[in-house]
């Protein structure tokens, strides 16, 4: 049989490196799974100006480096492989990745969340370079520029209502009449000077060679007509869905899969932890989710002292 290990940390990213980290230095020879696309979100970060102790700002995949290179000098080993399933049934835990079982005393899940991209022509080209998935994220670098918003929830109405701090004019791209977001939110979106609405319109393709975005070709869905739509910069705000599927069902969700705490990081079942944006549907900050990677890791440590016998 392999070795139980004290905690297996699934899934990378700010909250992953930051739980292997404490884990690391309380001893507790943490590993791993990164993933292959190891690095989450930030990796299309193209420039992070709002994460403390970087006054000058960094670059995602450059901050998942040193996030990961500190995990590693504390003993955290490292594995960018994808977990495919596990096993909560009994203790210890089995973790299945690939042909391998790796047994654990302690779960901590990170997996996080993906952003639903449109996937429409071009966007792999522009994704972190002239396309954002998070207005807190990315709006500054659209200082006194025009924008646009896809979407017609109540994160499309807050992206761009926060988007016109920064921006000077942001368009709402909506496919249909209705919105799914709140009066309250609709409200506030129309009621502000520097928004405008393209309705019954949905991007078919994105303009410009890459490193050079230039806007969108809109299609009407009503009348199919097509037509350019110059910006300088486009912001996708459909949703976003959390890596949970590789769990089965065997930790309690919300409706759309978001694993919910049951006490401080812990989740339904006793000795698996989470945190980052596989918890989060509120914040989704780099670093809120180093915080929670810090508070599961914590958690996992004092369960797994006052469950030694």
């Amino acid at each position: 049989m392999p070795d139980v290990r004290e905690v297996i940390i699934i899934g990378s990213g700010p909250a992953g490196y930051t739980a292997g980290l404490y884990a690391g230095r309380a001893m507790l020879k943490p590993i791993i799974f990164a993933g292959f696309s190891s690095g989450g979100q930030l990796m299309l970060t193209s420039d992070i100006e709002n994460f403390p102790g970087y006054p000058e700002g960094i670059g995602g995949p450059e901050m998942m480096m040193e996030l990961r290179l500190q995990a590693s000098k504390f003993g955290c080993d490292i594995v960018d492989k994808n977990v495919d399933s596990v096993d909560l049934s009994e203790r210890p835990f089995k973790v299945n990745v690939g042909d391998e079982i790796h047994l654990a005393k302690t779960l901590i899940v990170t997996t996080g969340a993906e952003a639903i991209w449109l996937n429409a022509e071009n966007e792999s080209i522009h994704k972190g370079r002239g396309i954002s998935t998070c207005a807190t994220c990315d709006g500054a670098f659209f200082r006194d520029k025009e924008v646009i918003v896809v979407g017609g929830g109540d994160s499309a109405m807050e992206e761009a209502t926060f988007l016109t701090r920064f921006c000077s004019k942001v368009t709402i791209v909506h496919r249909r009449e209705v919105f799914r977001s709140s009066q309250i939110m609709l409200e506030r979106a129309r009621s502000n000077p520097k928004i405008e609405w393209k309705i019954n319109y949905q991007v078919k393709s994105w303009l410009g060679m890459e490193g050079n975005f230039e806007g969108a070709t809109l299609v009407n869905t009503e009348s199919g007509e097509e037509e350019n739509f110059f910006c300088d910069g486009a912001f996708i705000a459909i949703g976003h869905k959390p890596i949970t599927n590789f769990l089965s069902g065997q930790v309690e969700t919300d409706d759309q899969g978001y694993i919910l705490w049951k006490e401080n990081s812990m989740t339904s079942v006793p000795g698996v932890f989470a945190g980052g944006d596989v918890v989060d549907t509120r914040y989704r900050q780099a670093i809120t989710a180093a915080g929670m990677g810090c508070m599961a890791a914590i958690d996992a440590e004092r369960w797994i002292e006052d469950n030694a016998h």
